[in-house]
């Protein structure tokens, strides 16, 4: 094991146990196994290498009441984040997780074994507590809605011995674990490191930031950007690297590096920014930028902070002393254009002319194609983000049209699908409710379950082609809200979706229906029929509703046509 800076020991997992690797990972093979979530890979990976050390596993319950309670592990040191391995009731019951139990601990990814944890003790914690104590209490708050949404009810705590270390496909050379990047700053002659955290794109005002606090404390600069999860809606990290590594040449000759931190960030403002600065000592750093609002996830419903702007700050103030690494403590940068300079807030004087542009103008420029300036940011940044964020009318979309059997929807996708051929500019597909049934879903029935499995399989395929800018009319039957929200939701990480009531009453469907489709379900042949032995849940957050008993499909097209040039989604067709 390696010393750490400061006086502390990295405990370095993986270089640990190496020695025992084999013999580890045939023990593995016979042990039962846990395949492990996203976010707890991320938080495996940097127990492994040493990243969260002085951890040595997940939690054990004294710890995880030290660590919720005080800030401290149960042996007195500083830590501020429980880092715990969540499983349900069945799991445990399933593969006898028990003290003193040794289970593998696998990635879900390659189904690689990683780890063996021995198990200290197996705990039910208070949520509430925790959502309280950790991140404030705000029930609208991201990490305290994952807590109580998606982690399981018990945690398991223990010690792990490592097999291998994850697998990384994606700037491998960028992936430095602590000893490796202490290594790095030893090579370099570095003996003084300013680490900045961030999980957006960088932009001149952080550049001027960095370089301003490794001037004054005569240091080299770490950008340690994280890319493993952060919050939802935030630029994702292969656009964010390429930002950093063309905003790399614009430091002064040899003053900066880049590294990538896999963390799983849990956005907890005062608590995440203590985390941050411990993690930061791991890696060689000797000092830490902790900015306005750090590690904030913004505003709830209400408008208002989840934290005070400089919450983190004085948390991470009060710690000093024994945290091992210098906070540098800084307010937000404000371009001044009379002197093209930026300074510090506190730094300007009253009435002095400023320019800004905040992240929601930011993003509306980039989906309009509207300018940057390069006093905001540099050209070959914003050349990189518009390649990852291009203006509306290349961007993807997906019309999703739900009614009845026979209510005219189908008739409408096939007539938009050739009005927005005809106008060209992105590819068009479409899914028909009959095509997807023959062709993804020939398996299902008409039951509910069913019926939401098969408008979830419609969901994935609308979004990835939303996300590979094409338009999409998708023409389901989707009787039920709860699949139809949950579509809505996953297309909207990737592009618009615009949800279409074909409202036509049942009677005229039923009028007009010349297959006699119908008739035979009133006659008992077809079960589970919307409308007749089945139940329809009219929309109420429907985009558009329209009815082919009072309009052509000539004019609900226009309709729909108008309601995409009105978001700026046919402007350059």
């Amino acid at each position: 094991m390696a010393n750490a800076p400061h006086g502390g020991i990295l405990k370095d997992l993986i270089a640990r146990d190496a020695p025992r690797r084999d013999e580890l990972l045939a023990e593995s093979e016979k042990l039962p196994a846990i395949l492990l979530t996203e976010r707890q890979l991320c938080d495996l990976e940097l127990i492994l290498n040493g990243g969260f050390s002085p951890l040595e596993g997940f939690l054990n319950e004294k710890d995880y009441n030290g660590v919720v309670a005080e800030n401290r592990l149960a042996d007195g040191n500083l830590w501020s984040m429980p880092i715990c391995l969540d499983l349900s009731k069945e799991t445990i019951d399933n593969l006898g997780v028990k003290p003193g139990a040794r289970i593998t601990l696998r990635d879900f990814r390659d189904d690689r074994n990683l780890a063996i944890l021995t198990v200290d003790d197996v705990y039910k914690p208070d949520k509430e507590r925790e959502a309280k104590e950790v991140f404030g209490g705000d029930p609208e708050h991201p990490a305290i809605v994952y807590l109580n949404q998606s982690v399981r009810e018990y945690y398991v705590g223990g010690k792990i011995e490592a097999i291998d270390r994850l697998m990384h496909y994606d700037y491998v050379g960028l992936r430095y674990s602590p000893a490796e990047l202490r290594l790095h700053f030893d090579k370099l002659g570095w003996s003084r490191v300013v680490a900045f955290q961030t999980r957006n794109p960088m932009h001149r005002a952080h550049r001027e930031l960095t370089v301003r606090a490794a001037r004054q404390r005569q240091a080299n600069v770490l950008i340690h950007p994280v890319v493993g999860l952060t919050k939802p809606g935030d630029i994702d990290h292969f656009t964010r690297v390429r930002v950093y590594q063309a905003l790399l040449p614009r430091y002064p000759n040899g003053m900066a590096v880049l590294g990538l931190l896999p963390l799983a960030m849990r956005m907890g403002g005062p608590r995440e920014a203590l985390w941050h600065a411990i993690i930061r000592k791991n890696h060689g750093a000797t000092h830490f930028i902790v900015g306005r609002d750090h590690a904030g996830p913004g505003k709830n419903s209400k408008g208002e902070e989840f934290y005070g702007p400089y919450d983190a700050q004085h948390l991470v103030e009060k710690y000093r002393q024994e945290l091992g690494i210098e906070v540098v403590e800084f307010l937000e940068m404000i371009y001044l254009p009379d002197s093209d300079e930026y300074r510090p807030r506190n730094e300007i004087p009253e009435g002095t002319r400023t320019l800004n542009i905040s992240g929601t103008e930011l993003r509306k420029r980039l989906k309009t194609g509207a300018d940057i300036p390069e006093w905001f940011s540099y050209p070959e940044i914003v050349r990189v983000l518009r390649e990852s964020h291009p203006p509306r009318s290349k961007q993807g979309f997906t019309v999703f049209l739900t009614g009845y059997q026979n209510s005219g929807k189908d008739a409408i996708a096939r007539a938009l699908n050739v009005t927005l051929n005809q106008q060209g500019g992105r590819s068009v597909s479409l899914l028909l409710g009959e095509t997807v049934r023959h062709e993804l879903s020939s398996e299902l029935g008409f039951s509910r379950a069913d019926r939401d499995k098969n408008v979830g399989r419609i969901a994935f395929v609308a979004s990835e082609l939303t996300k590979a800018g094409s338009a999409v009319i998708a023409a389901p039957i989707a009787p039920f809200d709860a699949p139809r929200q949950a579509a809505r939701k996953l297309v909207e990480k990737y592009g618009s979706f615009y949800l279409v009531h074909v409202a036509t009453p049942l009677e005229y469907c039923e009028k007009t229906d010349k297959r006699g489709i119908y008739a035979k379900a009133r006659a008992g042949e077809i079960q589970n029929f919307t409308g007749v032995n089945d139940p329809y849940e009219v929309p109420e957050n429907a985009d558009l509703t329209v009815d082919l008993s009072k309009s052509s499909v000539r004019t609900i097209v226009h309709q729909i046509v108008l309601l995409l040039e009105a978001a700026g989604l046919l402007d350059q067709l």
